[in-house]
């Protein structure tokens, strides 16, 4: 049985943007591309409503069949429990929350992200799991592509 993956928007956009001259961002972007390219398959990939809304044109174009996904409102519904992690995270950035909330109420093993500010923050990531873990739910581990790697 393969593990499961919840994709958030930034790895998504990392996968179709056009090549950064930003040097950590074109680093990124290339880490992002060997995942896809080599790791994705061990996986069952997952995306949400959320990042079907934001994803760049470029990515609405491409075939969706890499990605289950959820939508409507089906997921964001499920969230209703864990809504309290926004407490956690910057007004700025409620969507960061969704994305936790999602992959954590979905059963999600991993949450795929770029965004160390709000999400892959170690900071952020113990006060995230203790919400969780009180509300009586696993979260899922949050990482970006470079610390998701096969063998």
């Amino acid at each position: 049985m393969k593990r499961s993956v919840y994709i958030e928007t930034s790895v998504a956009s990392y996968l179709t943007a056009r090549p950064s001259r930003d040097l950590v961002v074109a680093a990124h972007q290339e880490l992002t591309a060997e995942w896809w390219a080599r790791d994705r398959q061990r996986f069952d990939l997952y995306i949400s409503g959320l990042c079907w809304k934001r994803r760049p044109e470029e990515m609405r174009q491409q075939p969706q069949s890499d990605c289950r996904s959820w939508r409507g409102s089906q997921s964001l519904a499920s969230t209703s429990a864990l809504w309290s992690l926004r407490k956690l995270i910057p007004q700025k950035a409620l969507e960061d929350a969704l994305h936790v909330a999602i992959a954590t109420v979905e059963g999600m093993d991993f949450l795929l992200t770029w965004n160390c500010r709000h999400i892959a923050n170690a900071e952020i990531m113990r006060r995230l799991e203790a919400a969780c873990l009180e509300l009586g739910y696993r979260m899922p581990l949050l990482c970006t592509p470079e610390q998701l790697v096969g063998d």
